[in-house]
């Protein structure tokens, strides 16, 4: 038998007392108070309390009474309004109860390996392994809706506009340029592998050539890399592509779809257009791609102050070509010795920095850590450029440019987040923009395209393409949040010459880029329009909206950071028929099965 329900557990109000309702759900707790048997009955809309006692109904009170933790029941009775006293402000459905005169036990259930309530201390792997125990928490079904209604704004905010929505296949071929890729045999094809998309790159480059001019997608993607808490091997995203574009109408765009989600999924009103600051001011500004401007802390510059300081560390380092350079921390000048001795350690064991200096203005004194070295008259004019007023701290790193930066923007993450600097009440959104084209990779002897290879250079900057190619800057950019990169893409190549030199630049000789592009190559022979588009990562935006630590805690069914999944025992041996099927041998030494 069932009970149609006419309500769900989190709707009931006092204007509802008097009726007679149908509730299903899960038992979260039960009471049983002087024979009276209180029962808070839960689904993914909330609680409600129901009320078992043998006055309203003998029967259902005397089954009630083998009720148990995550029971599935239904329950049929009479809304009342609960006294004052025993409100329950914490609750939508707080003011009533319903008192039972029908109850129907769906299914029983063995006792939970923990429980299933917000902030549990249960260990993640437990979680992950009862994935769907772990999913009927409050919080994690909070986090799924808010995803779902994230999802909701963005096509509706795209169709709109005048996106169509066209997927992309999920086979296609391996291009193995960046991150590894998933391969999957074909057994029709013997020797042959598809890949699963790190991204549909190549197919919305194409759709814009098949004149489509707006395209977007919730697409599925897939990297083999290794895991940390904002990583998983597949993660959604939201693609986009537009023809006949520049920068400007795609930050408009972008900035359009991201005021929406704030707005429509947390109340947040994004105010636009969203700053924008290139990748070098970014850099020597606050050591990241993706600084997080919630709070202060920007660089000085100190090299050109201490370039003939009497201290060999600062004089040498300025001589080699590098940078000293340090940032103002307000109202710290009190942290001790044996704070800032475990900082200094922390520069050097966590973060790789060769040591750490550090100033204090006090009202009494200016004190510096190598103050033995450093004249009085430096160190003063260090205090007067970092504008430290009494009572501050000055933090500063010595070293190559290619290093210091991203040490010492390591260290002011560290001060921001434990000295709670950080405003976490508002949302700090950032364009970076003119990135590098390409970095060069010492162990390949080589120049790798810092995003792909088929972002476009800046016009001005064409020229330095063969001459001084890590100089060249490129039309790339990047959306960040709160310290982190949500969004990225850049005005496409267009030009099929302009494309074949980026392959040469990549040591992608012409065989090559034939054989493994050429498909691109040749729906650029028959007209190409200027185009350009983005992709923002699903899974990080709702982790930020949710102030969730991992994408792990917005994802229905994550893999853990071995790339696994132990609820269902993925991936798994599969049996010797299909590899045989599939025409796969494995290496001599490879156990076949679990080690």
């Amino acid at each position: 038998m069932f009970l149609k329900r006419t309500h769900t557990c989190g709707e009931l109000q006092k204007a509802d007392a008097g009726k007679t309702v149908i509730l299903n759900g899960w038992v979260d707790t039960r009471r049983d108070l002087g024979g009276v048997i209180f029962i808070d009955l839960r689904d993914r809309y909330g609680f409600t309390q129901v009320v078992f006692s043998p006055q309203d109904n003998a029967e259902a009170h005397e089954l009630a009474d083998s009720l148990r933790s995550e029971y599935v029941i239904g329950i049929e009775g009479l809304v009342h309004e609960r006294d004052e006293t025993n409100v329950n402000p914490k609750l939508v459905t707080g003011q009533v109860e319903v008192h039972v005169h029908k109850l129907l036990i769906y299914s029983t259930a063995d006792t939970p390996p923990f429980e299933i309530e917000d902030d549990i201390k249960t260990n993640e792997d437990v979680r992950l392994k009862y994935r769907y125990l772990d999913l009927r928490r409050p919080k994690m079904q909070h986090n799924l809706m808010l995803r779902s209604k994230v999802a909701q704004i963005v096509r509706n905010y795209f169709y709109k506009h005048d996106f169509a929505e066209v997927e992309t296949p999920v086979l296609m071929r391996s291009t193995p340029e960046g991150a590894r890729d998933y391969l999957v045999p074909s057994r029709v094809n013997p020797g042959s592998f598809y890949a699963l998309p790190q991204s549909p790159q190549t197919y919305k480059q194409i759709l814009m050539v098949s004149g489509m001019d707006r395209y977007f997608q919730i697409v599925k993607c897939f990297r083999d890399e290794d895991l940390r808490a904002d990583r998983q091997p597949e993660f959604t995203q939201i693609d986009v592509e537009m023809s006949f574009v520049d920068e400007e109408a795609i930050y408009e765009m972008a900035e359009g779809m991201m005021k929406n989600v704030l707005q429509d999924a947390s109340g947040y009103e994004l105010p636009t257009p969203i700053p924008r600051m290139t990748y070098q001011d970014a850099i020597t500004k606050y050591g990241s791609d993706k600084p997080d401007l919630r709070f202060g802390l920007e660089f000085v510059d100190f090299s050109e102050i201490v370039a003939e300081s009497e201290f060999r560390v600062f004089a040498k380092t300025v001589e080699d070509g590098g940078v000293v350079i340090g940032f103002n921390v307000p109202g710290h000048g009190h942290l001790g010795r044996g704070i800032m001795d475990r900082l200094t350690k922390r520069a050097k064991d966590e973060i790789g920095a060769n040591g750490l200096i550090y100033i204090k203005n006090n009202e009494d004194e200016v004190y510096s850590s190598v103050g033995k070295f450093v004249s009085e008259d430096t160190t003063l004019k260090m205090v007067e450029k970092a504008g430290c007023d009494k009572g501050d701290l000055i933090i500063v790193l010595a070293g190559p440019k290619k290093d210091v930066y991203g040490h010492l923007g390591q260290l002011r993450l560290i001060m921001g987040q434990e000295y709670e600097l950080i405003d976490t009440s508002k949302n700090a959104l950032l364009w970076v923009t003119e990135f590098p084209l390409l970095e060069y990779d010492p162990e390949s002897g080589r120049y790798m395209a810092m995003h792909h290879p088929f972002t476009s250079p800046i016009p001005e900057d064409l020229h330095l393409m063969e001459t001084d190619p890590g100089k060249v800057r490129s039309r790339a950019y990047d959306m960040v949040m709160n310290g982190n990169e949500i969004g990225g893409g850049s005005i496409r190549i267009h030009d099929r010459k302009l494309q074949e030199r980026m392959f040469a630049l990549l040591g992608i000789g012409e065989e090559e880029a034939r054989e493994k592009f050429g498909f691109l190559l040749d729906a650029f022979r028959y007209g190409a329009p200027p185009h350009g588009g983005l992709a923002f990562g699903l899974d990080r935006i709702v982790m930020l909206l949710t102030g969730s630590r991992s994408l792990r805690d917005v994802i229905a069914f994550p893999k853990n950071q071995r790339a696994q999944s132990t609820m269902d025992n993925c991936p798994d041996v599969v049996d010797v028929r299909q590899l045989d099927e599939l025409h796969i041998q494995l290496k001599p030494g490879i156990k076949f099965g679990k080690s």
